[in-house]
């Protein structure tokens, strides 16, 4: 497993694909971003569309295939979903939020939540096998929200759904790889990953990857976690984070990547240096 390489390209989705293909509406207000219809009630989440075959997904599956066919052999695809919780809690509040009003329902959990839920997943698996027939060779379910979660609801809201996703996935491909990142967890990565079969777990920033790395099984691997600031930084402080990062965990189980995304104000030319500097430490530990 190589720790970074331009080589292997990921497909990040927009995670307001499934709300939309769900038949919500989708508006974007300056300095406010996407602006998303919402769900309040049982007969609001009955009238949320999902078909068995993602019918409504098509226009995705065909950019999947349009890019795979345009990259070159050697180059991996990585497809890409929204985990259930943080889809939904999109789709109560209406956009960004602190997700108050999201987390009170997830306590509550009434009938239309539960059912919510249900139909984002069996929406959100349909999606990911649409992109791995179009070309996808590995996939990515990505929880942004899952530090919101309190320990009591992590299973339920965290692991069961994204568990399902993936046996989903693997009862048309089996053993297909996955990465889960349950983002803000801490010290449940391990048992997010054991509770869904994942076979990476994605790594916030601000967590230990060689805590994380201890208590995993030995098939399995991390992926992060350079702090996204970072590359607002100067060059030497950006070589320096690089090689705290990478001198951290074995190579072998680790995917190198950002902790979260990459901020807006992002010079291009950061993210060309940080792929050289992980290149260039490789090349001397290979030597």
């Amino acid at each position: 497993m190589r720790r970074f390489d331009l080589d292997a390209a990921i497909l990040f989705s927009d995670i307001l694909v499934v709300p939309q293909a769900m038949g919500l509406s989708l508006d974007f207000k300056d300095g406010e971003g996407p602006v998303l219809e919402t769900v309040d009630s049982l007969e609001d989440v009955k009238r949320l569309r999902v078909s068995v075959d993602g019918s409504e997904l098509p226009r995705v599956w065909e950019t999947v295939g349009l890019l795979k066919s345009n990259l070159p052999r050697h180059v991996t695809l990585i497809g890409f979903c929204g985990a259930p919780w943080t889809v939904a809690s999109y789709m109560i509040e209406g956009g960004s939020s602190d997700r108050r009003r999201a987390l009170a329902v997830a306590e509550a959990n009434p009938e239309w939540f539960t059912l919510l839920l249900d139909k984002v997943t069996q929406l959100s698996i349909a999606y990911l096998l649409g992109q791995i027939k179009a070309g996808a060779e590995t996939i990515q379910i990505f929880d942004s929200w899952a530090g919101d979660i309190p320990a009591h609801l992590q299973e339920r809201l965290v692991s069961v759904p994204i568990a399902k996703i993936v046996a989903g996935v693997r009862t048309v491909y089996p053993g297909f790889p996955v990465i889960v990142f349950a983002r803000g967890v801490g010290n449940c990565h391990g048992a997010i990953a054991l509770a869904t079969g994942a076979n990476a777990v994605g790594v916030e920033e601000n967590a230990s990857l060689r805590d994380v790395l201890a208590g995993l099984a030995g098939n399995l691997a991390v992926q992060g976690n350079l702090a996204p600031g970072v590359l607002l930084r100067s060059a030497d402080g950006l070589e320096s984070a690089v090689r705290d990062v990478l001198v951290g965990v074995p190579r072998a189980r680790h995917i190198f990547n950002l902790g979260h995304g990459v901020v807006p104000q992002t010079d291009p030319s950061m993210v060309e240096r940080l792929v050289r500097e992980v290149r260039k430490f490789d090349e001397a530990v290979l030597c």
